[in-house]
């Protein structure tokens, strides 16, 4: 199967080295322009200032920005770490914890709050918070850099999350998410009407062939991405957006993002997967008026982590925590229920 680039990354604290092979379909593009499109994270000045320095080379040879790769071009690339971007500072960020004991935390994150440090997000992270707040968080290795994490969920979604305070809760914590037997449950607000009350999505999720900084889902039988499993049921029908239950068997990145984007419901005013313009509804001024509203009472995507069951690291018991939906989304679900009562009767 044709791949415009084949990215390889080491786990080097100082640097990462990137190869890029251009398919045999690319058109010309300036090299600045097309690094930025294909390397997560990738900012203008930072891939500028590497083309300065020598560190962007095709077929083994310095180009300047203006550069245009053409197809069968490789590319190799050597992006310096800020000393900055791998220290973890701790920080007095307010934290809503749910539940605490020897071995475990559980948080309510907000919406906004980037999880850990990482390129353009040095400070303010959860990260950040927890190294605060708790002493002697455990460094899984390979991840020295996300004490305590064991999963992780994007900076716009807001919900449950599990900590481990300790070494032997979050192996077994690890364990857990990896074989599965994990209860968690998101609520979504999305586009469109679904036929049907219940349904399952299945397909690899991977990074997008055409633009790296976003996830893409490919066949089950295909080569490409890992296997993804999301189960989904509606909770209410507003005509135009509908508000459902998902359900993962799996953990990808974006799984539940991309999955619905996928099925043509893309999440409400989810910027990266199309769901900030208008894909449902009428043409008519006061509606497109409606629709902002919403989305300066939401200025995110609508999805929040509700819930998560699983049994103990230490003691073996079955816990399970639950949260009530963030402001921003109860006053948008009111607005719709509003709406639909008004106009789609």
């Amino acid at each position: 199967m044709s791949q415009d680039i084949d990215i390889q990354e080491d786990d080097n604290e100082l640097y990462e080295h990137i190869k890029l092979v251009i398919d045999k379909g690319q058109e010309p593009l300036r090299i600045d322009k097309f690094l930025m499109n294909r390397i997560e994270n990738a900012t203008r000045s930072k891939v500028q200032h590497t083309i300065e320095a020598g560190n962007v080379l095709v077929n083994g040879k310095q180009i300047k920005s203006n550069y245009r790769v053409k197809p069968a071009d490789v590319l190799t690339v050597v992006f310096t770490h800020p000393p900055r971007e791998i220290e973890l500072i701790p920080e007095n960020i307010p934290l809503n914890i749910v539940y605490e004991d020897d071995n475990i935390v559980i948080i309510n994150k907000e919406p906004g709050m980037v999880v850990h440090p990482a390129y353009g997000n040095y400070s303010g992270t959860l990260v950040n918070a927890l190294i605060y707040h708790f002493q002697q968080l455990p460094k899984p290795k390979g991840a020295e850099f996300r004490p305590g994490l064991v999963h992780r969920i994007d900076k716009n979604t807001s919900g449950i999350m599990v900590m481990a305070k300790d070494e032997l809760s979050m192996a077994r914590m690890a364990k857990n998410f990896f074989d599965r037997t994990i209860d968690r449950i998101y609520i979504a607000l999305v586009w469109g009407d679904f036929k049907d009350d219940t349904g399952t999505i299945t397909g690899n999720i991977g990074r997008s062939i055409k633009d790296r900084k976003v996830m893409d889902v490919f066949p089950v039988d295909s080569e490409m991405g890992k296997h993804a499993v999301t189960h989904y049921k509606v909770l209410k029908r507003f005509g135009y957006v509908t508000l459902i239950e998902c359900k993962l068997e799996t953990g990808r990145t974006h799984q539940i993002r991309v999955h619905l984007k996928y099925i043509g419901h893309p999440l409400f005013n989810d910027e990266v997967y199309g769901g900030n313009r208008i894909l449902k509804g009428t043409t008519f001024p006061k509606y497109r008026q409606f629709i902002e509203n919403c989305f300066k009472l939401l200025p995110r995507h609508a999805l929040h982590a509700k819930s998560l069951g699983f049994k103990h690291p230490i003691t073996g018991e079955y816990i399970h925590f639950d949260s009530e939906l963030p402001d921003d989304m109860k006053a948008v679900l009111e607005k719709w229920g509003n709406y639909s009562e008004a106009y789609m009767q």
